[in-house]
Parts: structure tokens; C-alpha cells; sequence
């Protein structure tokens, strides 16, 4: 059986592609190419992380969550409260499920 955690990332992934149409900030480019990138990232790699999982796939995202969570502010969206929070939480949740999930695999011997 896969992770959940996995599966979790995934819809978050999907849900950040959708997300700046619903929640109404696709007219700031810096804001929509963020979430349409970062949740294209987070896609593929949890549906890499649901094929065959390595630790790697969990902790690189957890870098790309921490990327997002400081992106509103380094892209200059901030004051986008929708997209603001959006990032954020999506982030906060992103990180903390791959973490959990990293730190539940077994270390392999190289």
C-alpha cells in the first residue's frame, strides 16, 4: 500500500495548477506561474513518490514546499492575500506530509 501522504501531495499538487482561477489571482503572472509550476513539481514528483518510493522524491519536496512558502514574499505577491495564503498553507501541509513521509522510510546501505 502507498503512503496516503502521497496521494495528499497529489491533490495539493493538482489543487495549486486549478487554484489561481478559483480563488481569483490569475492576473498576477508571478502568483500563477508559481502555482502552475510548483504544482506541476509536486505532481510529478508524487506520482514519482507513488510508483516507487525513494527518499529523495520526499525530500525534494519538502524544498520545493519551503520555496513555496517563501515565494509570495520573494516574487513580490504578497499583498495577494488569496494567493498569499494559498502558497502558504498549501506549503505548510506539502512540507510536513513529506517530511513525515521521508522520515517513515526504512535507510537503505549504499
Amino acid at each position: 500500500m502507498k503512503r496516503w501522504q502521497d496521494w495528499v501531495n497529489l491533490v495539493l499538487g493538482l489543487w495549486l495548477v486549478v487554484s489561481p482561477w478559483i480563488l481569483a489571482f490569475s492576473q498576477n503572472a508571478a502568483a500563477l506561474w508559481n502555482a502552475l509550476i510548483v504544482g506541476a513539481i509536486f505532481v510529478v514528483l508524487s506520482l514519482l513518490a507513488l510508483s516507487d518510493a525513494k527518499p529523495w522524491e520526499e525530500w525534494s519536496e519538502l524544498v520545493v514546499a519551503l520555496w513555496l512558502l517563501v515565494s509570495p514574499w520573494v516574487l513580490g505577491y504578497s499583498a495577494l492575500s488569496a494567493a498569499m495564503w494559498n502558497a502558504v498553507i498549501v506549503a505548510i501541509v506539502v512540507g510536513v506530509l513529506a517530511y513525515t513521509a521521508a522520515s517513515q522510510q526504512p535507510t537503505q546501505a549504499a
